[in-house]
């Protein structure tokens, strides 16, 4: 990955989220489960329709593609071609799996004829950022869910040990000093103030341009691929036709799903 180009900044101490929200996490995934079973046919009806571009989804940190597969099929039927990272597990930037997925999106992009829009959750949408910033002309935009790409990030996230144990800070090809600035193409952050896992403040953007939205949503962290209002937004999202980006709007009906978002 290129070499930074900003100042460095000392890394502000974030906590890691509050013990009741950790604690709840599985309950409140199981909850935005069982809302999409009631809301799936709707959102199918409500969601825009797509343009036939490719869209690759990422899995979080200890995820795989089997994770995403719901939100796949859904983006699958709204007409996009859809698929996974093909990689197995997501154990972290390690083992060749950033020069992977650099193959992944040339070969998608080459065969589509276009670019690629980047769905991840979690630790995937720090990939996609990447990737996004080192081939801007081969990425369409970015959605990240969740993912904890802010100042602070180390501090603030559950598995932060786990995952340091697996890629030795050292040894990680990502600069880390730049991953908090937005890649140079459309990317909305999904946050959500819920989130057990890690903390929200470190999901949503600090360092903006014209291009950049984060979007807050009701909802855990380990049930984002099966939040129906994340699903929604994914789909309104990656319906925007290329240079021609917009904001999210928060307007009638919208209110009383998306609250008012942190500045």
């Amino acid at each position: 990955m290129s070499e930074s180009i900003y100042p460095v900044e000392p890394e502000p101490y974030v906590p890691p989220p509050r013990a009741l929200l950790a604690l709840t996490e599985a309950h409140r995934a199981a909850v935005e489960m069982l809302t999409l079973g009631f809301t799936r046919r709707y959102l199918f009806k409500l969601a825009p329709r797509g343009d036939g571009h490719p869209v690759m989804v990422l899995p979080g940190f200890m995820g795989d593609d089997g994770y995403n597969s719901a939100l796949r099929r859904f983006l699958s039927r709204l007409d996009y071609s859809v698929h996974g990272w093909g990689m197995g597990r997501n154990l972290g930037p390690r083992d060749g799996v950033l020069e992977g997925l650099e193959e992944r999106l040339f070969y998608l992009s080459d065969r589509y004829r276009g670019p690629v829009s980047m769905v991840g959750h979690s630790l995937g949408g720090i990939f996609a950022r990447e990737l996004a910033r080192e081939y801007p002309d081969r990425v369409r935009q970015v959605i990240s869910l969740g993912s904890p790409f802010g100042r602070g990030r180390m501090t603030a996230s559950i598995p932060a040990r786990l995952f340091s144990a697996l890629n030795p800070p050292e040894e990680l090809p990502i600069d880390q000093d730049i991953i908090h600035v937005p890649p140079p193409v459309p990317t909305t952050a999904i946050y959500s103030k819920g989130d057990g896992i890690v903390h929200w403040k470190t999901t949503l953007h600090e360092d903006t341009h014209p291009r950049t939205q984060s979007i807050r949503v009701f909802g855990s962290h380990c049930g984002m691929t099966l939040n129906p209002l994340i699903w929604f937004l994914v789909a309104e999202r990656l319906a925007i036709p290329p240079g021609e980006w917009r904001p999210f709007e928060q307007r009638s009906w919208r209110n009383l799903f998306y609250p008012r978002s942190a500045p």
